[in-house]
């Protein structure tokens, strides 16, 4: 069965938008529909999310002729064939997790339970993570991965070095973790839910402004991520403390306070929180997103380089792919040749001699 067939995908007219509206759906994913060039924008993309997505979602039976799968890997590059079309980055950068269960990262380190109640990948998924990566090499994009930091921590720190050069950051995920990143001008983009939230609209969505969602998670717990918390604090009372509190430690320095608040079981709350500070204080730890990741990357390596068209052609016919794939990739590297060459042309005019 063809990639294209198996996933349901008729034909390249699928890049059009449906009637429902100018994004339209397909396959899960928001149609491919032109936007225009971003500029002054990093597009920063929480690849695992996606890929795993794709796992679960698209037809297991996709496979290449020598029988191993790949269904994650074609959800995985026909998502990103669509954003580039629809999106047109002027920066991006592509993040995967190295380690699936994150046995690397520097927070096992720190707490050896991190992530323990996650299964071991399966190896077909492992292997479409590897080839995830090379699919984004042939279509021209920086991707990143470390064997001691999580794909979040490389989006953070390439988030905060945009920031600092005067650039908004759009984040591409479904991970609450990541809404900690939005700043004043910066988009979470929930791609798959179709919705998007600015600075202001983080805090209505996940329970926290963005500035306190790790501490947030740190009294909630993250049951995903096997992080325990403080036993008894659920969303409303953490977001009722945090609406008077301004961080975890000024909550802690000001917990006599605690008892006297509007809120469910208050008297027992601040004993309840002296008692599991120290379980508190290293969730926090694990919760917080590094954004100074030693990575030997300036932000003009996350302009997208043209495709490499030959390399794509031999990828996509090692792996069974048909042509919904090839014609997006034609698409997309005619676009960066004729966006290429007018900038060196603009460089050439403004050139004094």
């Amino acid at each position: 069965m063809s990639a294209d067939a198996a996933a349901g995908h008729p034909g390249p007219a699928d890049s059009r938008p449906s009637d429902g509206g100018p994004a339209g759906r397909r396959g899960g994913y928001t149609a491919a529909v032109p936007i225009g060039l971003r500029s002054g924008v990093v597009y920063h993309i929480d690849a695992s999310y996606f890929v795993f997505r794709a796992y679960h979602s698209m037809p297991p039976d996709m496979m290449d002729a020598d029988g191993n799968a790949t269904h994650a890997l074609y959800g995985f590059a026909r998502f990103m064939s669509d954003l580039l079309e629809q999106v047109r980055p002027e920066r991006i950068g592509v993040a995967f997790d190295q380690s699936l269960r994150s046995e690397t990262s520097f927070r096992n380190g720190i707490y050896p339970a991190y992530k323990a109640n996650r299964e071991a990948p399966p190896l077909d998924l492992e292997r479409q993570f590897a080839l995830c990566r090379e699919f984004c090499r042939h279509m021209g994009l920086a991707e990143f991965a470390s064997a001691e930091y999580e794909a979040d921590d490389i989006i953070g720190t390439l988030a905060a070095r945009a920031r600092a050069a005067g650039l908004r950051n759009v984040v591409v995920t479904r991970d609450k973790d990541l809404s900690q990143l939005i700043r004043d001008g910066d988009v979470f983009w929930d791609y798959s839910g179709n919705a998007r939230y600015g600075y202001h609209e983080i805090g209505p969505r996940f329970g926290a402004i963005p500035e306190l969602i790790a501490d947030f998670l740190a009294l909630t717990g993250d049951s995903v991520d096997n992080i325990p918390g403080v036993p008894g604090i659920g969303k409303k009372t953490a977001a009722g403390l945090f609406a008077i509190f301004g961080s975890l430690d000024e909550l802690y320095a000001n917990l006599e306070r605690v008892s006297g608040m509007k809120l469910r079981g208050a008297a027992a709350l601040a004993a309840r929180l002296l008692a599991h500070k120290e379980a508190a204080y290293l969730a926090r730890r694990l919760t917080g997103i590094v954004c100074d990741v030693p990575l030997p990357c300036s932000l003009d390596e996350l302009k997208p380089r043209a495709p490499d068209t030959a390399r794509l052609e031999a990828f996509f016919d090692t792996h069974g792919f048909g042509s919904i794939l090839r014609q997006q990739a034609r698409r997309i590297a005619g676009v960066r040749t004729t966006a290429n060459r007018a900038a060196r042309n603009r460089t050439e005019a403004a050139w004094p001699y």
